[in-house]
Parts: C-alpha cells; sequence; structure tokens
C-alpha cells in the first residue's frame, strides 16, 4: 500500500525525486539562472533554501509552470 500527503500525492514517487540545483532547473524549463533567481523573488517560483543553496522539485515546478504563473509580466519592473 502506498502512502499518501495531504495534498494527494504519492509520497513514494516524491521520497524518489531528487533535489536539483539552480543550474539543473534552469536547464530544465531552458532559461538562464538569472532568470529562476527573478522568479524565486517575483514569481513566487516553488523552491526551497538548504543553508545558502537553493534546491528544487522538479514535479514542483513544473506544476507552477502549468499553473500559467511563469508566463505574463513581472510583478516589479
Amino acid at each position: 500500500m502506498k502512502k499518501q500527503n495531504c495534498a494527494g500525492n504519492d509520497m513514494v514517487e516524491n521520497m524518489k525525486e531528487r533535489w536539483l540545483s539552480v543550474a539543473e532547473i534552469a536547464a530544465h524549463l531552458g532559461v538562464k539562472p538569472d532568470t529562476i533567481y527573478k522568479w524565486i523573488e517575483r514569481k513566487q517560483l516553488p523552491a526551497h533554501k538548504v543553508g545558502r543553496l537553493w534546491k528544487f522539485m522538479a514535479t514542483e515546478v513544473d506544476a507552477w509552470v502549468r499553473t500559467g504563473k511563469a508566463a505574463g509580466p513581472d510583478c516589479q519592473p
């Protein structure tokens, strides 16, 4: 039997997923690392701070992109 978290996601799958760095998530999305930092600050890109480093779950970022939050003008100039 597989466990599910509050959001109904399969916890077993999430445990197998590897944390990605800024460079890796930028390559995954086809953007520059500077864009990733801007999206964290301006568009609430799902990111987790580990010490001084930002880490990402590709599934969280992909879901964020699908909601359309990466599209459109920046919140700040």
